[in-house]
């Protein structure tokens, strides 16, 4: 074999592996956070869970792409580990379509794919349109590289040493582990099959030898979710056991299956002209197989994983330190596995929820303080400020690195909308704190409020807890809700009017020392001011569902 002919067996593996990456980019792009709706609306079904799974690997033709997506999904709480096992089933169904598609020997046309896909990414000025053009030019560079390769090891069939090496691969155990460490090294079990393939086409090597080396290859794909499950959840860490469990699993029933039946000739039978249909055919086979004879005991592998990694609490909520639960660290620079930015916004979503939880609770706290008199919820409340300031610092960190290489537009919008509501609710923070800090002047020059400011200061109480509440969990706001915090907000503004003007007639009446009514005027500027902190986030969740809609 050549330095030309290495050469090209390199360019085309690059050109392969790179039309997978841009397939996958670009539907993540064209995609976006509506990866998310799809699975929480079909992934509850078994069967439907496996056809999704099938689906959208056949688009991406990775099903590593996916199982990481899956891993994230389950990671931020968006998948149950359950929904996660039909998921994984059928993206290994979906992967065996590239090996489908290069038995076709499409080759010929590949050109006129990448031609018409770059044609609309230069051409096209409609976004949707371009991502589009980046899927099709994907799959035609991706073709191209495959040619590439398999020219390229022809002469190989000529090397006595290379085919004698190769025959070693009969023995299954050997075959197994070829595959696995080979496919683990390039993390793509379609490229790695593809390799086969060419060998076959070249009349390298025959399916009895190859057929080990494939069933290891489909273990070896399950080495980019374990590295993608390193330092999330355990259900997350779940995941990629259950992807492992399937895939020995039925390694070692094909295995024994080939060894003891002429399954091999049976398949070889099918195409005989074809090897690299033969391949492509028992790579099919395998994971359909395997997943029928599963799918019943979805359920047990998500119990068997449990076992395996069994609950236990985390250490730092055991210490009480900060810390963030649902976003983990996204390298969004390197490849863009899709379903990332469904994870990225979900993950954020659910950061703000938490902070939304405690900005509530110190409200609560903060006005309770006032109308108790008292300073000894201070200290507390100041603690879950600090907590607020910790997330609000840390949300908006992750989100100035992510918005760097968000390229769908919508979901753009998105995650600078989260970036306005954490400051949004670092401010209302700052004024649950202000309110509770009036407390320590109360104690200390022995203020009291009349009966009546105290009702007045009830009344602010309640109706701040209910416009954040109104807020939800900080998902897409309809515009009854909306309606509902605006009122709530028009609400405020009267009341501090109106309890201004009470707060008045009492200093005139003298029911209300000076140092009351300066404390009293403060904290109804704190209390106006939460208000237009909560519309202001109730604005840009309603923003949110628009651009949502405009999907």
């Amino acid at each position: 074999m050549s330095i030309a002919n290495v050469l090209m067996l390199l360019g085309g593996l690059g050109l392969f592996l790179y039309g997978m990456q841009m397939m996958g980019s670009g539907l993540e792009a064209a995609a976006g956070n509506r990866m998310k709706r799809i699975l929480e609306r079909l992934t509850s079904n078994p069967i439907l869970g496996v056809i999704v799974g099938a689906g959208i690997t056949a688009v991406v033709q990775s099903s590593s792409a996916i199982t990481v997506m899956v891993v994230g999904f389950v990671n931020s709480r968006m998948m149950t580990l359950r929904q996660a096992v039909w998921v994984i089933m059928g993206a290994n169904i979906g992967t065996t379509i590239t090996g489908q598609l290069i038995a076709l020997d499409i080759g010929a046309i590949a050109p006129l794919f990448a031609f018409c896909g770059v044609v609309l990414v230069m051409f096209t000025k409609k976004a949707i349109v371009r991502y589009y053009g980046q899927i099709i030019a994907g799959l035609g560079i991706l073709f191209i590289g495959m040619d590439m390769m398999s020219s390229s090891m022809a002469p190989l069939r000529e090397s006595e040493t290379f085919v004698n090496l190769l025959t070693q691969f009969s023995n299954p155990l050997l075959g197994i582990l070829v595959g696995t460490v080979f496919t683990a090294i390039i993390q793509s079990s379609s490229a790695s099959v593809g390799i086969l393939q060419a060998l076959a086409t070249s009349g390298v090597i025959g399916l009895p030898s190859a057929v080990y080396v494939l069933f290891g290859q489909n273990i070896g794909t399950c080495i980019t979710a374990i590295l993608a499950s390193i330092g999330t959840s355990r259900n997350a860490k779940r995941t990629t056991i259950i992807h492992l469990m399937f895939n020995v699993i039925g390694t070692i029933l094909f295995t024994l299956v080939c060894m003891f039946t002429p399954l091999t000739s049976f398949v070889s039978g099918w195409t005989p002209d074809n090897p690299s249909a033969q391949i492509a055919n028992m790579h099919t086979l395998f994971n359909i197989v395997t997943t029928l004879l599963l799918l019943p005991f979805g359920g047990y592998l998500a119990k068997l994983a449990t076992r395996i990694l069994p609950e236990k609490a985390t250490e730092a909520a055991e210490s009480g330190e900060h810390q963030l639960l649902y976003i983990k660290p996204v390298d969004l620079s390197s490849e863009h596995h899709v379903g990332t930015s469904a994870i990225v916004l979900n993950g954020v979503q659910h950061e703000l929820a938490r902070m939304a939880e405690m900005v509530l609770k110190n409200v609560d706290a903060s006005f309770q303080a006032v109308l108790e008199g008292t300073p000894s919820r201070l200290e507390q409340v100041e603690e879950t400020e600090e907590y607020i300031d910790y997330l609000n610092q840390q949300i908006s960190r992750y989100i100035s690195h992510i918005i760097v290489y968000e390229t769908n537009e919508r979901d753009s919008e998105q995650v600078s909308a989260f970036f306005k509501i954490s400051s949004n609710l670092e401010r209302i923070g700052d004024h649950a704190v202000n309110i509770c800090e009036y407390t320590q002047l109360l104690q200390q020059k022995h203020i009291g409020f009349s009966q009546k400011a105290k009702e007045e200061i009830e009344a602010m109480r309640d109706t701040s807890l209910q416009a954040i509440r109104t807020l939800g969990d900080m998902s897409l706001l309809p515009p009854e809700a909306l309606k509902d915090i605006e009122d709530l907000e028009q609400k405020m503004d009267d009341m501090t009017l109106e309890y201004r003007q009470n707060q008045m007639v009492r200093l005139r009446e003298g029911t209300c020392s000076d140092e009351a009514c300066t404390l009293y005027s403060e904290m109804l500027t704190d209390f106006e001011r939460i208000g237009d902190h909560i519309l202001n986030i109730g604005q840009e969740l309603s923003s949110k569902e628009a651009a949502a809609l405009k999907a």
